[in-house]
């Protein structure tokens, strides 16, 4: 059968949850035996996340293919419990590039090139072929931003002229919040139904309303949601404030939300596989695991550069490094806290290293780039290293690991990556060579070492001995690698390279054997970006056993 589509508009404001609902109806209705196909559109001028400001718009998220985009993307492999295609993303910057390159090549034989139809259709052509490619029964559009944004127009336009002509196998759902202001003390739907006006002003209109609000709807606010807003009753679900978001699917459920949206769309309500009843299975017994009193808690410290967004921290930088983690922690059937530590802070006073260490049982350095902050970092690196607190480092964390190794044990004062110091005398960490010439160019989006490759494992290794496999693939974004002239002497102070690159030439993990170190253990990879709420990723899962252990 052809694809049906749901496309999934934001009211209101952003930042409500759109991303977690359409992962989490993409959930309930693969779970439902249906091939289920999540695709972001994001209206943004970039033509891919990579070059975004992560203290501004979150972490990027890299495909298997290497497309750097959204952070919904990871939200989405998460929760479909699988890999998603990078046809499955696109900007309006992606857009407005392939129809400009198309009419620079003549492909439009002539024609004056007009935002619609062809920027409509380009859109709309992208949507089909997501669906197409994954052979998906039913592929559901989240148009990023939110109604009456002028940068998602063109995506507005492209959901309106999809539903006219195929009324029935399109459905538009909005997810819109419902203030509950302090003096007031009332749940206010005027926003939402302000919102659902000028949505009918693109011409579409919406057969599901999914309604954030602190505290769950009561009938009379469906009520008049339903009336003000022309949407059968049964088809406005609440979505309340809740403890986790892994508790979303499972609370959409309550509401039937699967069945009404698969009776919408005409589609049978089938009978569970085996397949999809052990998903839905799996998924609530994590649910269940991570709400679980814990009689052990313990803390984790997160020494990151991205924090800064005026008054607040954004944690979004780090967030699929964040799920991987709790996720690990709720395999292990313990409590996780996260500490999160500005490196510009250590570096203004070392000394709170001791304090930080005396709370924290673990410590995660995450990817970076760039000078800020790395002073810090190394600081704490080396604290953990001589006082034996299990470390992971995670791309930039094991490059710097590195750096501090070459610095304290080998006594190379001035060893550093030529990321930060060009002319240092021991280029520990230096630029790959077939990344030389976009640097020259500033050829920057895009150019890195990006999406899978493969790694073996050395024999007997700590990390073997954790994936219980003997070569790996793992994603990656990054430019420098470890200078290899230097591995030698590494290697001969005890440093261990555990992972390779299949031609044995790059250095992808590295781990201190456990007779100096009960876990120090980094990778070049960005491991949290394969790690699902029911397999929890291997690296992760030894930071917190050593954790456990040394407690």
């Amino acid at each position: 059968m052809k694809s049906k589509y749901i496309f999934v508009i934001g009211g209101v404001m952003s930042g409500v949850g759109k991303g977690i609902a359409t992962s989490s109806l993409g959930l309930i209705l693969k779970t439902k035996g249906y091939k289920v196909n999540l695709v972001k559109a994001d209206p943004y001028l970039n033509v891919d996340a990579g070059t975004m400001n992560p203290t501004e718009h979150g972490e990027v998220f890299v495909m298997r293919e290497g497309l750097e985009t959204d952070q919904d993307m990871g939200n989405y492999e998460r929760f479909l419990h699988q890999d998603i295609s990078q046809v499955n993303y696109m900007t309006s910057g992606m857009v407005y590039k392939t129809v400009i390159d198309r009419e620079r090549a003549l492909g439009y034989g002539g024609k004056c090139v007009e935002a619609i139809p062809h920027v409509r259709d380009e859109i709309i052509d992208r949507f089909k072929k997501a669906a197409k490619e994954n052979n998906s029964d039913i592929t559901i559009v989240e148009i990023g931003g939110t109604i009456g944004d002028f940068q998602n127009a063109m995506f507005m336009e492209a959901a309106k002229t999809m539903k006219l002509h195929d009324p029935n196998d399109v459905l538009v759902v909005v997810v819109s919040y419902l203030p509950t202001p302090g003096a007031i003390g009332e749940m206010k739907s005027k926003p939402t139904q302000s919102a659902i006006r000028e949505l009918n002003g693109y011409g579409l209109h919406p057969d599901f309303i999914i309604a954030r609000s602190e505290v769950a709807l009561d009938k009379k606010r469906k009520e008049k949601i339903s009336v003000s807003c022309n949407v059968p009753i049964e088809n406005v679900i609440s979505a309340p404030d809740i403890k986790s978001i892994y508790d979303v699917p499972v609370n959409f459920e309550k509401d039937k939300i699967g069945e009404r949206v698969l009776k919408s769309l005409s589609l049978k309500n089938k009978k569970p596989n085996a397949e999809s009843i052990k998903l839905w299975s799996e998924w609530k017994n994590f649910v269940k695991n991570i709400h679980t009193p814990k009689t052990k808690t313990f803390r984790v410290a997160m020494i990151g550069k991205y924090f800064d967004t005026g008054d607040f921290t954004l944690t979004d930088s780090y967030l699929s490094v964040m799920e991987a983690l709790k996720f690990a922690a709720a395999k292990a059937k313990v409590g996780i806290e996260i500490e999160w530590v500005d490196s510009k802070t250590i570096e203004k006073n070392p000394n709170i290293l001791k304090d930080i260490f005396t709370r924290c049982h673990g410590l995660i350095v995450p990817g970076g780039f760039g000078t800020t902050g790395v002073d810090g970092i190394l600081k704490s690196i080396e604290y953990v290293r001589k006082n034996k607190i299990p470390y992971l480092g995670i791309c930039y964390g094991m490059q710097l690991a590195v750096i501090e190794f070459a610095q304290n044990v080998l006594g190379l004062k001035d060893a550093n990556t030529t990321e930060i110091k060009k002319n240092a005398e021991h280029k520990i960490i230096d630029i790959m060579e077939n990344q030389k010439e976009n640097l020259v160019k500033l050829t920057m989006g895009g150019s890195m070492r990006l999406g899978s490759f493969k790694c073996k494992l050395l024999k007997g290794s700590i990390v073997n001995d954790l994936y219980k496999v003997d070569e790996v693939i793992e994603r990656h974004r990054h430019r420098y690698e470890v200078n290899n002239f230097y591995v030698p002497d590494l290697e001969k102070k005890g440093f261990k390279f555990s992972g390779k690159s299949v031609d044995g030439k790059l250095m992808e993990m590295i781990e201190l054997g456990k007779k100096d170190h009960p876990f120090f253990v980094a990778t070049q990879s960005h491991p949290e970006m394969l790690s699902r709420p029911i397999y929890s990723h291997p690296l992760f899962d030894g930071l917190v056993k050593a954790i456990v252990k040394g407690k």
